[in-house]
């Protein structure tokens, strides 16, 4: 216990344990975090050099250096790290739910029903001419409904005098399964434009991304990370098992349900503008638990950070590698995320 310190705050009506290793470490990852966020908004169709990256955030920078740089790179940078966070920080409260590292938002269907409300979207706002009858922009409220109310739908099915984290598992196997299945019918007999987009979306892509979309999503991710960072000790409590978390005086089922409501959010909110970016969720908590070590008050900052990195990075070689193609990012968690999940059965084959 040499490298855990007591910390209290407010004349010591606030106290808790800082793992004094744990958080040199989530530092970081943090200042990484930070590094690369800096350093992404020099990547596109032309590399800007980094000092004048530095005078354009400064406002120095020479007219066409602002434009690319605030105006066209730093919107889809924000939205990818905070997409990042969001997916990553709701993986780690299902994860702490279930108590399987092997467990993600986008098993349970919260994704998949974000992907069929965007399809249905496309589908019923749709002309004879194959336009849009309504904006565009009510395209990421839709994803976000979706997933909100697949979340609420997951746990009403799971619930049978409670809902037990095997049970919440397998009805959210089977409402992703139905979900998807809605959504490919939709594609099949729409539009071919529309399969286009909503294919883009589900694979998950910051490149629309602009400041009103920033403006709107960072507060509420924002928020939500506040919130979840103020409960960990719930999660740490609800990993002792319900009997234990009950003697301990919480209220089991009453704290699943707000950290069920607290995952959707966190998932529709990133989705609603990014799409649907798999494996995040998977990925993040899973590494920065071998990282910083399993207490919650230190793995949802690291998770964060860590999914933050993996978004952000993957937008970089989506828009990089194959220039002047540009990859959705999606693509790019995809093909790092299934090997990874593989590697994570075999490493768990009791899970």
């Amino acid at each position: 216990m040499k490298h855990v310190k007591t910390i209290r705050l407010l004349q010591q009506k606030f106290s808790f344990l800082l793992d004094v290793q744990a958080a040199k470490k989530l530092m970081v990852i943090s200042l990484l975090a930070v590094a690369v966020f800096f350093f992404s908004a020099s990547f596109g169709d032309s590399f800007i050099n980094p000092l004048k990256v530095l005078q354009a955030f400064l406002g120095y920078g020479s007219d066409f250096d602002q434009l690319i740089i605030i105006d066209f790179r730093m919107p889809r940078i924000f939205i990818a790290a905070f997409a990042g966070m969001a997916l990553a920080v709701a993986g780690a409260i299902l994860q702490g739910i279930v108590k399987n590292p092997l467990a993600s938002p986008d098993i349970i269907g919260i994704s998949a029903g974000g992907g069929t409300a965007v399809v249905g979207f496309l589908a019923i706002f749709s002309d004879s001419n194959h336009s849009l009858t309504v904006s565009i922009e009510w395209l990421p409220l839709a994803g976000f409904i979706g997933a909100t109310v697949v979340g609420c739908i997951v746990y009403l099915f799971a619930w049978k005098d409670g809902v037990t984290p095997n049970r919440l598992v397998l009805i959210g196997i089977s409402v992703s399964a139905f979900m998807q299945a809605i959504t490919t019918m939709l594609m099949i007999i729409g539009p071919i434009y529309q399969a286009s987009e909503a294919n883009k979306w589900i694979t998950g892509s910051v490149k629309s991304a602009d400041w009103d979309q920033v403006q709107i999503v960072v507060p509420l991710i924002i928020v939500l990370l506040l919130i979840t960072f103020f409960i960990t000790r719930q999660l740490n409590v609800q990993e002792l098992g319900d009997d234990t978390a009950s003697s301990l005086g919480q209220s089991v089922q009453k704290t699943r349900l707000y950290l069920i409501l607290l995952c959707s959010s966190l998932v529709a909110s990133a989705i609603a503008f990014a799409g649907a970016i798999g494996f995040v969720g998977l990925m993040a908590p899973h590494i920065a638990r071998r990282i910083v070590g399993s207490s919650f008050g230190v793995l949802i900052p690291a998770s964060a950070a860590i999914g933050a990195l993996l978004v952000m990075i993957a937008d970089i070689i989506g828009r990089t590698a194959f220039s002047p193609l540009e990859v959705p990012a999606g693509v790019f968690t995809a093909a790092i995320g299934a090997p990874y999940f593989i590697y994570l059965l075999f490493r768990n084959p009791n899970k």
